[in-house]
């Protein structure tokens, strides 16, 4: 199965300890710091849509897309009551397609090292800086290779009164590509247990070469910080977050 298929419904329940709210906050404050005022946002890769309805309710103009129609599923119903519910559009990263400036963009938790080939990183950033009014902020995050070496052969267990999930993880450091072998249990109307399974891939990317990227795609003013800090990453940091601006001239 794709990525997410069958998570999808039970991503929520599984990952509240994730502190969305916090995650939120933080990127409001970096779009007050904005040169470009801030009304409107793309959320990449946004998931079941939580930071994007967080958003939303901060009274931002938010255009959500996913790869994922089952993740976009669960984002449309979060959002039914909102005021001013996001716009969420069914695209892959690297096929991003928005017909509208934006000003500003983020993508939150790890999705861009699900791009694992360069030519996709690579295009996703063009896309985005493309629809990126000159000196609009990107913001986004990646798991560093720090955490992908930590994680290679540990099992992960998660788990709620309906599903049961175990997350097993292996590093090949000579493909820079971690693999996440995904059970997951649901609990059926009828008190049986359904199961179903998932692969995840994620690239490990080192910071200088998104660095290069992001300037070959047309941003500057690039600086790299632990996560939701305003400090340089430490050696052992499990996340980074970039911040970098369009370049006005590009």
């Amino acid at each position: 199965m794709s990525s997410y298929d069958a998570l999808a419904a039970s991503y929520d329940a599984l990952t509240v300890d994730v502190g969305y709210r916090r995650r939120a906050d933080y990127l409001a404050r970096q779009f007050r710091r904005s040169a470009v005022p801030v009304e409107t946002v793309l959320d990449l890769a946004c998931g079941t849509g939580t930071i994007a309805c967080l958003l939303a309710e901060r009274g931002y103009q938010v255009v959500a897309v996913d790869g994922s129609e089952e993740m976009l599923t669960q984002a449309a119903r979060k959002a039914a009551a909102l005021e001013r519910p996001p716009l969420f559009l069914h695209q892959s990263m690297p096929r991003l397609r928005l017909g509208m400036t934006v000003d500003a963009a983020v993508s939150t938790l790890d999705a861009l090292n699900y791009l694992t080939r360069t030519a996709d990183l690579k295009e996703t950033l063009r896309r985005v800086c493309r629809w990126l009014r000159p000196g609009g902020l990107f913001l986004f995050d990646v798991n560093t290779p720090y955490k992908f070496r930590r994680m290679d052969g540990q099992v992960y267990l998660d788990e709620t009164e309906d599903s049961y999930c175990v997350w097993r993880t292996f590093y090949a450091p000579r493909q820079k590509i971690c693999t996440y072998q995904v059970d997951l249990f649901r609990r059926t109307g009828d008190g049986t247990w359904d199961r179903t399974f998932e692969e995840h891939r994620e690239r490990s990317w080192e910071r200088e070469e998104l660095e290069a990227f992001l300037k070959e795609a047309g941003f500057d003013d690039v600086t790299v910080t632990g996560d939701l800090t305003s400090r340089p990453p430490a050696p052992e940091e499990d996340r980074w977050i970039f911040r970098c601006r369009k370049a006005v001239n590009s």
